[in-house]
């Protein structure tokens, strides 16, 4: 029997849906929700944020590699006729970060952005990092090997993509907690809930985050090392140059999303493994199997699950008509369970093939570090339950108030 969370409204006719994002039951388990608008209303229009949503797995790719649809929209409109205020002035530093983010361009600014972008950042995510990532997975099991128990998000899945990234990009392994902080307020304004008070904090993570990105960047170009930051400083592409201030967002993007998703696929894929008693072991060790159960778990629980972009001409939709300034959600935790394309979507099947979920995205907005969380999460599950072969979960695990993000609480486990 389906147990739909206590505010799941759903009229077919009107094909509206009100259900509140925080309800306790749908941050705990929302799977139900989604299998039952699959089921009966797969485009509807979600009350509380006020726009219309696709579940469906085919809408969804579609609708991520749509021209008529975007990541911003004042490259079309201004905000008087969106009907939109002026941001308040307590958040220019994050709005300053977002104005030159390469996942809220368009182009023609993004398709200049990322090709200056990906010859600094894609040709260094490569199989050289895998040794030190191992490396790295190693000295973490070694400082809680022996206590038996651990709390596996702040002991290795937040700690292991951190200081990965901080690797790869060139910024300094003491200062990453301190990044860690100002991440997860940024992180905090993308969430369902918001408040002035996390606004400020976010702002003010963002002013920081910037301040030690352009220190470091001022020591990059004294003196280049082999790093993406030095990368980032002397990218080019036809003579044309990176400004500071897309440099220094950049760099504050990879540093958030290049842990972020990973510290959840890494404490989720864990749950969902012990959970359902499978040993990944002999899968983990085969580098194909391998690749086939990392992406099984990025499909079964992943970390993202609304991805929203706007309408940027007037347009229609499975019958819904949709204006230029619009915004649509697109429910990708529902498209990965979507069971027209994939059988027994609940199941988590280690070797399932072909699994085309849609947890990077898709499109021009196809996440730019997804080799590197592919990469650490097939690293981290495999030193993880080779060094701890007895692992089990020492608590039943909850997920956090941050919809719509998808991570645990806490992980505890024994061995």
């Amino acid at each position: 029997m389906t147990l739909l969370p206590p505010t799941f409204a759903l009229d077919e006719s009107s094909r509206s849906l009100s259900l509140d994002p925080r309800d306790p039951a749908f941050v705990q388990d929302p799977y139900p929700a989604y299998r039952r608008l699959l089921e009966r209303a797969p485009v509807f229009h979600w009350r509380e944020y006020d726009h219309w949503c696709f579940a469906r797995h085919d809408d969804v790719g579609a609708l991520l590699r749509d021209a008529r649809f975007g990541r911003q929209v004042l490259h079309v409109m201004s905000r008087a006729e969106l009907g939109w205020p002026e941001p308040p002035a307590r958040l220019t530093p994050f709005t300053a970060y977002e104005r030159h983010s390469l996942l809220e361009l368009e182009p023609p600014e993004h398709t200049r952005l990322r090709s200056l972008v990906n010859r600094s950042f894609l040709m260094r995510v490569t199989e050289r990092l895998r040794p030190r990532l191992e490396s790295l997975a190693h000295r973490l099991v070694d400082g809680f090997e022996s206590r038996g128990e651990v709390e596996l998000l702040d002991a290795f899945a937040t700690p292991l993509p951190l200081l990965a990234i901080c690797d790869v990009m060139g910024m300094p392994e003491r200062r990453s907690r301190e990044l860690l902080g100002w991440s997860d307020d940024i992180v905090a304004m993308y969430q369902a809930r918001r408040d002035p008070d996390l606004e400020r904090r976010a702002a003010a993570a963002c002013e920081a985050f910037a301040a030690c990105v352009r220190e470091l960047l001022a020591e990059r170009r004294a003196r280049p090392t082999d790093d993406v930051l030095s990368a980032l400083a002397e990218s080019q592409v036809a003579g044309e140059r990176l400004t500071e201030a897309e440099i220094v967002s950049t760099a504050m993007l990879f540093l958030i999303a290049g842990h972020e998703a990973t510290v959840h696929g890494i404490g989720n894929g864990v749950k969902a493994l012990l959970e359902r008693g499978l040993d990944p072991r002999a899968a983990l060790v085969d580098p194909e199997r391998a690749v086939r159960l990392a992406e099984e778990l990025l499909r079964l629980d992943t970390s993202l699950h609304l991805f929203t972009r706007y309408v940027l001409v007037d347009t229609e939709v499975d019958g819904v008509r949709l204006a230029r300034g619009d915004r649509v959600g697109l429910l990708l935790a529902a498209a990965n369970h979507d069971p027209s394309r994939f059988e027994s979507p609940h199941e988590l099947r280690p070797d399932r093939s072909p699994n085309p979920h849609v947890s990077f995205g898709g499109g021009i907005h196809f996440c730019v570090g997804a080799p590197l969380a592919r990469m650490e999460l097939q690293v981290g599950l495999r030193v993880l339950f080779e060094r701890l072969p007895g692992l089990s979960l020492a608590a039943p695990p909850h997920y956090r108030d941050t919809y719509h993000f998808r991570g645990l609480e806490a992980l505890r486990l024994r061995w």
